[in-house]
């Protein structure tokens, strides 16, 4: 079968900016900040405390890379999320604990499928479909919970999840995992290379005998898997699960990670590693401006400022790309 070439990702300062100079300098002058104002943040703890926070965010953004790199958008991780960690929690008092995590796994990537089908198959437009998912999900797991959260997990399922061998925590050795398998697919498979050719120019690949319908298919199948994944991790780091998992902040830091990270809002361009940089690189931002006491409204127009001001960079790149 014959596939595209990945595309070249536009001038290489441009790119670099958007990518990794931009967002390094934003860190280091907030550090520089930080270390006259709120010393205890560069705490042991604090620090394993962000690489924990960052585990669950960057999964997701993971997710999301697979779903924008082919030219989509799913608005739905979150609230898949949260649903997914609810029936899982539910499961998981008759089941056990691999029941339980089964299910949030399963549930995940049953709600990814849809999206999927819904995108590929009938050929609707992504953000409407993935943004209705949300709104349904996110009602029905507020309906199912009664707004309450469900907690009392087996012991077995935090000792396993929390713990830490070798002093690594195993949500953060996820996160590793699962980036190096993404980035492996990306850049050595048929299917990543079917992956950008879609992103970059569906009808194109279409001609290259791109099965497109496919390969957004399962796009949008890994980001809901991977939306499981991070409610398992969330379910055990909060010791609970609830629809407050999937509130509207937590979309607005996974587009955020991913645009930051580099990855195109035009599709075709764009690696797992940097949405999971982008995803550190909010959390920073997040907890050094709580740390300062500024509100969390606030930190909510700081991100919107970041995700405005990184895709006009990207809009840039992809012109000079032309």
């Amino acid at each position: 079968m014959t596939v595209l070439s990945q595309p070249q990702t536009g001038t290489i300062s441009w790119r670099a900016l958007s990518t990794f100079l931009l967002p390094a300098a934003i860190v280091a002058a907030l550090l520089l900040v930080m270390a006259f104002y709120a010393p205890n943040f560069f705490r042991f703890n604090n620090m394993m405390n962000i690489l924990v926070q960052t585990s669950a965010l960057g999964v997701m953004a993971v997710g999301m890379s697979f779903v924008m790199v082919g030219g989509g958008i799913d608005l739905s991780i979150p609230a898949n999320m949260a649903f997914s960690a609810v029936l899982g929690a539910i499961a998981m008092r008759y089941a056990g604990v691999p029941g339980g995590v089964m299910v949030m796994l399963l549930v995940g990537t049953g709600v990814g499928l849809f999206n999927g089908a819904a995108v590929a198959l009938l050929g609707m437009t992504p953000f409407v479909v993935t943004l209705a998912t949300m709104t349904v999900l996110g009602g029905t797991t507020v309906w199912m919970t009664n707004s309450q959260s469900i907690a009392d997990f087996p012991e077995l399922f935090f000792e396993i999840v929390l713990a830490r061998p070798l002093g690594i925590p195993v949500s953060v050795a996820v996160l590793v995992v699962v980036t190096a398998a993404a980035s492996i697919v990306f850049a050595a498979t048929t299917f990543g290379r079917s992956l950008y050719a879609a992103g970059l120019n569906a009808r194109a690949a279409r001609v290259a005998r791109v099965n497109v319908e496919a390969v957004l298919l399962v796009t949008y199948a890994v980001s809901g898997l991977l939306a499981g994944v991070a409610a398992v991790l969330l379910t055990a780091r909060l010791g609970s699960a609830s629809a407050n998992l999937g509130n509207d902040g937590v979309v607005l830091d996974i587009v955020s990670a991913c645009v930051v990270g580099g990855i195109s809002i035009y599709g075709g361009s764009g690696r797992p590693v940097g949405a999971v940089l982008g995803a550190l690189f909010i959390i920073v931002i997040s907890n050094s401006l709580n740390q300062l006491g500024v509100s969390f409204f606030i930190n909510l127009v700081i991100k919107g400022i970041a995700i405005i001001a990184f895709i006009c960079l990207d809009r840039i790149s992809s012109g000079a790309q032309r």
